[in-house]
């Protein structure tokens, strides 16, 4: 049998990877020539096409066009030994200071306007040129050594003069090769699927490599493949493939393939086995090679580091300017008084004889000054700020409490230059889904056909988890680990799979787990798998095991059941394994299992599962065929009415004597008034009369069977257990999302199991039936439009086809509707909606995440006139997408509704205290997620973001118009509660449809109105396209720092827009990951992440940047001053050594560990007190009013350590180097000093430093001026120093300018914090109190917890009682006590 998938057969996957960029408006063209066009594969090279062929072609022309693809080496460097220099010289001139730095030091080298020694003034921009060379090439080495290894990888390559597979490296593969892999190895290029050892032609992959989803994943060989009886042979291979030239896009791949007969198939992601993944369970494939090294798509993808500009680098770049138009400022009154001085001089006898004129020599001199003048521009700001920034971000990945012991990951720092920006956030925009909540999808309850089976049991059990998990004992931890003990036993797998992080950023020290054992399988935890069914619904699906069944007509409400699980079980695309072959997949046995024929088929059933006393029956007399009975059992019937009643209590089960249960003695007991016969009314139609109800008819009667009955079958694993014990035949489940898995668990749980799955089949466990092979015809895949799947399949009792359908409510309530025609069915039905209906609502209430269950029985003439359009569909070339997606919208239609489940997804641990701590610090906190309008509110509500106090605000509209008038009157009603004092706040609710008006230009102003006033905002059914304009419109319109937080593919586009994107590495993979700016594990650790880190790196980075500015330009106003006693001629006081290295060198290392090491606050604090956050949301550190107090003070501070000097020495005959010598040393006591009143931390290390870089200069100085005699020529300062440093009145200047230049920063430091103290000092007072003091204070703020709720926002601190507004959360442990006394402190 060749590989040939028919239309019927064809298994279409669903990828749940979403490509980092968008591509999916580029539509390829790859239609089939028109007749008598030249097919020649050069006429398309520079289309958008390319043209592989087989590597063993002797067409010349087609292997010139195979050598022009790109080879398989990867090289994710920038530099190689010879370009280095150059190149690295060119990216570091892209920096404008840079530049500028270097036209100074080529300015110095012109006689005419030099300043100084040429030689010298290279020396700053060498030194910053060579700092930053040397970072980027050990950056650049790490990454050759990745390369290195990667590209020496082995696999099996076909070799044309061996006629065999060889050995060879990866980045020997090329365009064209064919390459055969096993099981666990790991797929070197992106390659063709062209054979595989499954008889079906497939091949699993597992793809976590690439976007880190532990599930494996279905592909396909080509269809209509020649057959093959044993492996593929190459040189038998003469088919050319036209496919889309190479793209980032991981979820499609188009093209077609051409046979050697002009036959065409076309090609799909199903086909494509992508680079980094690995081969799961399969022993043998091989492919052909179309995408090779930086073509592939997973390189494409890796675009590494993200970088951005930071709001403080933007305001830093605007203070540089400022600085640049001070020193114009300088350096032309310098030039305008040196062609004054000129002008007005009159005995020159001291001058050199020249002919150059006043307004020329100032011209010149304006350039001189420029270089006297330049440390005015920082130049070692730039590369000190990447310092800073590379060691905070060292913090942040090495905090212990960012690291997730259970996924063993830590905090990712991807965007290298943006730390500062977690300390200014506003607004904070989250999904729900994965990102707040678990993402561990469990079932809770459901309701089918109209009746709700609330499953007390099982919410019993969920509560048994919680607490055991709070206690500590975590089952989850517990199976996983067993799980990864676990081998692949059952395939010979001669290599082992290793870790290629090509998308992770993975580093060279980190060590990955043992590739010989495979990872556990997603959403497989005892607290997923274990479900308690309900006792009423199992009461109901005992009446398929018991005999006496075949005696009545089939109840209706039973064959909604037996549908509802049939479509849990296999509505699905879950991979079935086994524990002890945990990568290796159950296939369904090769049987053709045809519907029943005669009642001795179904006597065979009950005897396979496990009925003894069955034999014992006789067949009843019935008038109608086993077929009927069956057809009518599984397929809609007409003549059923539904009526509820309570359940009656079914006898006891009897037994023999011999223990066993007697099923004869089991009495099915019926409605008490029914007896088999019609109401007497004859009203068919709906009646409550109870929570539980059951069918009643002409044809059905609800049967009710003891429970005993249940235990005492065989479980679908062959033991006696429940389902949830673990036994040798124990299946696990491969689903690639948590509601796939939890909905599979759930029908495992009732005994509809699903035990294996291959291309055409299913293999399904139904109780009282046993397994049934389920002929498997189609799988329409999920997709974000249709927000539903399908599957087609050939039922096994009645051989009709029918499509099981799940999907959000929204969608699949209004495609439930009944054929015209079928009256009594629509009456059904109509009432089966609105029960549901009212059920998916008290769900939502709940919290609960909601999917509908429905069906749809297709005549065999209708799903004929389907089937020959799907297929075009599916072997269609161009527009394969919208055509598959058409096919599936038409057969979705007039689906019968089944029922629907609740699944729980709870909240991660500490989300309500993290919301919270959010809303304090002054961010404002958005939802926007997918579920229901009421799934979100209890979700708001559970969180915190929805207080008791707020008045909620919903916006649902249908039109436009209703919209922009429902904005206004809401916008009335908020305005209205905020001029009265009872209201608290405002939260705001609005559906995706009226988003999508609400985003419309001329409504967006009064949305974004709305919102700004409220204190959180939740849009629901929103998509990733509105989350992304949202986050938009907030960010550019309300001009605020925004950041988004998300796990999913559907988060990546807000978590791009945002100015901080922060993705989740959960369980939807890492596709939010590799697009964020940081990556975390948790949601609770974005407290810290922002409270605390972004605090510290936001302060400390602007203080170093203040304080860069402040010594700069008081050390340049020094030089500036004395040009007022030498003529304005340019001349300096001090020797250019000292000049150079005095920024440089001598005061360079205290600004470093000041942006590093400083600490206004303890990490405790800043937690405790998440009100301190809003110092950065202000900028408070960083204002421009502090920019230019700062220029003020280092004006003062330069007048008084030019003059004190000026005056000392005024009258005596010290030269310009001695007058120079004592403000130097003053300028930099000074200058270190003023870091230890401006610096909240003082440690060893800090006065090491400081310490330090004084004895470094006076001991240059010295030795300076003892050795050097033509070091600053025409200048001399051999001695000077030396003698200046011996006199008793160089250290009494230098002590006198030390104090007055730094008094007034003193006092005013000293009055401000006794008078008007800031919030963080208040705080940093709290970290100094004994907790005898803190009690105190914590008793005293619960007696004054009134008035200060009325107050204004934010810290609530009194001068005298040192009052601080203290969350409740977790305190020392100094203070349990004194907690415990004085209660919560709740803000």
């Amino acid at each position: 049998m060749p590989w040939r998938t028919t239309a019927a057969t064809a298994l279409t996957r669903r990828s749940t990877t979403t490509s980092l960029q968008c591509t999916a408006g580029v539509m390829y063209s790859l239609e089939r020539p028109v007749q008598g066009q030249s097919s020649c594969p050069k006429d398309r090279l520079g289309r958008k096409r390319r043209t592989v062929v087989s590597s063993l072609t002797e067409d010349e022309e087609l292997t010139e066009i195979l050598k022009s693809y790109s080879s398989n080496k990867v090289t994710t460097t920038k530099y190689s030994f010879l370009s280095f220099i150059p190149k690295n010289l060119f990216e570091q001139l892209h920096r404008f200071a840079n530049i500028y730095f270097i036209f100074l030091a080529a300015l110095n080298f012109v006689p005419v306007v030099n300043a100084f020694q040429p030689e010298i003034s290279i020396i700053p921009i060498l030194l910053v040129l060579a700092v930053t060379a040397v970072k980027d090439l050990w950056e650049d080495y790490r990454k050759h050594k990745s390369d290195k290894f990667i590209n020496g990888l082995v696999c099996e390559i076909y070799s044309r003069k061996r006629q065999m597979y060889v050995d060879q490296r990866w980045q020997d593969v090329h365009v064209g090769d064919f390459v055969r892999l096993s099981c666990n190895e790991i797929i070197p290029a992106d390659m063709l699927l062209l054979y595989s050892s499954d008889p079906h032609g497939v091949c699993y992959i597992e793809t976590a490599n690439l976007d880190g989803e532990t599930n494996l994943k279905q592909r396909q060989v080509v269809r209509d493949l020649p057959r093959q009886d044993s492996e593929l042979t190459p040189e038998n291979f003469h088919s050319r493939i036209e496919c889309e030239n190479p793209n980032n896009d991981l979820s499609r791949f188009r093209g077609f393939m051409e046979y050697p007969s002009k036959a065409r198939v076309g090609l799909h992601n199903n086909n494509l086995l992508l680079r980094s993944c690995t081969i799961r369970n399969t022993e043998t494939v091989i492919g052909i090679v179309v995408y090779a090294g930086h073509e592939t798509k997973a390189m494409k993808n890796n675009n590494g580091p993200r970088y951005k500009r930071s709001k403080l680098e933007r305001r830093l770049n605007v203070d540089v300017l400022w600085s640049v138009v001070l020193l114009v400022i300088m350096c032309l009154t310098a030039a305008i008084g040196h062609g004054l001085w000129l002008r007005n001089l009159k005995d020159t006898s001291f001058l050199i004889p020249d002919t150059t004129s006043p307004a020329l020599s100032g011209f010149y001199l304006f350039w001189t000054m420029i270089i006297v003048l330049q440390v005015l521009i920082p130049i070692s700001l730039y590369v000190s700020i990447e310092i800073v920034k590379l060691c905070q971000i060292f913090f942040i990945q090495n905090d212990v409490d960012f690291y997730n012991e259970y996924m063993d990951s830590r905090i990712q720092c991807r965007a290298l230059n943006i730390t500062e920006d977690l300390g200014q956030i506003q607004y904070v925009f989250s999904d729900k889904t994965g990102t707040l909540t678990e993402n561990k999808m469990v079932f809770r309850r459901c309701t089918i056909a109209g009746v709700e089976y609330p499953h007390e049991e099982n919410a019993r059990r969920l509560e048994v988890y919680e607490e055991d998990e709070a206690m500590g004992c975590s089952h989850t931890l517990k199976s996983r680990a067993s799980a990864k003990s676990l081998s692949c036993k059952s395939l010979s797998c001669n290599r082992s799979s290793v870790s290629l992080h090509t998308l992770t950023g993975h580093s060279e020290g980190e060590e990955s787990p043992s590739p010989t054992l495979p990872q556990h399988s997603a959403f497989s935890s005892p607290m997923e798998k274990d479900i308690v069914p309900d006792p009423f619904l199992v009461q109901k699906l005992n009446c398929l095991s018991s005999p006496l069944f075949l005696l009545r007509d089939a109840s209706m409400e039973l064959t909604y059941i037996v549908d509802f699980f049939m479509a849990l079980a296999i509505c699905n695309t879950v991979v079935v394994s086994s524990p002890n072959q945990p990568r290796h997949v159950v296939e369904v046995p090769e049987v053709s299992r045809t519907p029943l024929k005669s009642l001795e088929d179904i006597k065979m059933l009950f005897q396979r599962f496990g009925l003894p006393r069955f034999s014992t029956l006789s067949p009843p007399h019935t008038t109608e065929s086993p077929r009927s009975f069956t057809r009518r059992l599984f397929s809609r019937g007409k003549a059923a009415s539904f009526t509820p009643s309570p359940s009656p209590t079914p006898t006891k089960l009897g037994t023999e004597p011999d223990g066993e249960p007697n099923l004869e003695a089991s009495i099915l007991s019926i409605k008490p008034g029914l007896d088999g016969v019609p109401g007497e009314d004859g009203d068919q139609g709906y009646e409550e009369e109870g929570e539980h109800g059951s069918w009643k008819g002409e044809e059905d009667k609800m049967l009710y069977l003891n429970p005993g009955a249940w235990s005492g079958l065989e479980n679908s694993n062959g033991g006696e257990g429940p389902p949830s014990e673990p036994g040798a035949d124990e299946l696990i489940y491969e689903a690639e999302s948590p509601d796939e898995a939890a909905l599979v668990h759930a029908a495992r749980a009732y005994r509809c199991t699903l035990q294996g799955r291959s291309l055409e089949r299913l293999l399904v466990e139904l109780p009282g039936m046993g397994s049934l092979a389920v002929r498997l015809l189609h799988i329409l895949p999920f997709d974000s439009t249709r927000k539903r799947m399908s599957v087609v399949v050939r039922h096994p009792l009645t051989n009709q086809v029918v499509v099981y359908t799940k999907g959000a409510d929204s969608v699949i309530m209004d495609l439930a509707e009944s054929p015209k025609g079928a009256e009594q069915s629509d009456g059904r039905q109509g009432h089966i909606r609105e029960q549901t209906q009212k059920h998916l609502d008290n769900y939502a209430r709940e919290g609960l995440r909601t999917l509908c269950i429905a069906k749809k029985v297709l005549e065999e003439e209708e799903y004929e006139i389907w089937l020959k359009r799907h297929a075009f569909a599916e072997t269609s070339i161009e527009n394969r997408e919208e055509l598959l997606l058409e096919s599936a919208q038409r057969l979705e239609t007039n689906l019968t509704l089944l029922g629907a489940t609740g699944i729980v997804d709870r909240l991660q641990e500490e989300v309500p205290e993290t919301i919270e701590a959010l809303q304090r610090a002054g961010v404002k906190v958005w939802v926007l997620t997918g579920d229901k309008q009421e799934t979100a509110i209890n979700i708001a509500c559970a969180c915190k973001l929805l207080r008791t106090t707020d008045q909620l605000l919903t916006a649902n509209c249908d039109s436009k118009e209703a919209c922009k008038a429902l904005l206004l009157e809401l916008r009335a009603e908020v305005e209205r509660g905020e001029a009265s004092e009872g209201t608290s706040g405002f939260t705001l609710v609005v559906d995706g449809r009226t988003l999508d008006f609400a985003l419309q230009e001329d409504l967006k102003g009064d949305f974004l109105e709305l919102s700004r006033r409220c204190r959180a905002v939740v849009c629901c059914r929103s998509t990733p396209l509105q989350k992304s304009h949202v986050v938009q419109l907030v960010r550019d319109q309300l001009r605020v720092m925004t950041l988004a937080i998300g796990d999913g593919a559907n988060d990546v586009s807000m978590i791009q827009v945002a100015d901080v994107g922060i993705g989740i590495s959960g369980q939807e993979g890492m596709q939010a990951v590799m697009s964020s700016d940081f990556a975390i594990s948790r949601f609770k650790h974005l407290r810290k992440l922002l409270l605390v880190h972004g605090h510290w790196c936001y302060t400390r980075l602007a203080n170093m940047i203040l304080y860069f500015f402040y010594k700069n330009v008081m050390y340049v106003n020094l030089l500036f001053w004395y040009q007022f006693f030498c003529g304005f001629s340019g001349s300096v006081m001090t020797n250019s050594w000292v000049l150079i290295f005095f920024n440089l060198l001598f005061t360079s290392a205290p600004p470093l560990l000041y942006g590093i090491l400083d600490k206004d606050v303890s990490a405790d604090t800043l937690i405790k007190l998440p009100e301190l956050y809003k110092s950065g949301q202000h900028s408070k550190a960083y204002l421009p009013s502090t920019f230019w107090l700062t220029m003020l003070d280092a004006l003062y501070q330069s007048l008084v350590c030019f003059f004190i000097p000026y005056f000392a020495y005024a009258g005596s005959d010290a030269d310009m180097l001695s007058f120079g010598s004592p403000i130097n040393a003053s300028a930099l006591l000074i200058i270190l000093l003023h870091q230890v009143i401006e610096s909240r931390t003082l440690t060893w290390l800090h006065v090491l430093v400081l310490v330090g870089s004084a004895l470094f200069y006076f001991s240059f100085t010295l030795v300076f001026s003892v050795v050097c005699v033509t070091c600053s020529p025409p200048t001399n300062p051999l001695g000077v120093d030396k003698l200046q440093m011996s006199q008793p009145l160089f250290y009494g200047v230098c002590a006198l300018t030390t104090v007055l230049a730094l008094l007034p920063r003193f006092l005013f430091h000293a009055l401000r914090n006794s008078i008007f103290p800031s919030d963080t000092l208040k705080a940093a007072l709290m970290d100094q109190l004994n907790p005898d003091n803190y009690c105190r204070r914590m008793q005293h703020w619960n007696q004054t917890q009134t008035q200060a709720q009325s107050k204004a926002r934010g810290l609530v601190i009194n001068v005298e009682d040192l009052d601080i507004k203290i969350p409740d959360f977790i305190l020392p442990k100094e203070l349990k006590e004194c907690r415990a006394a004085t209660g919560s402190v709740l803000s």
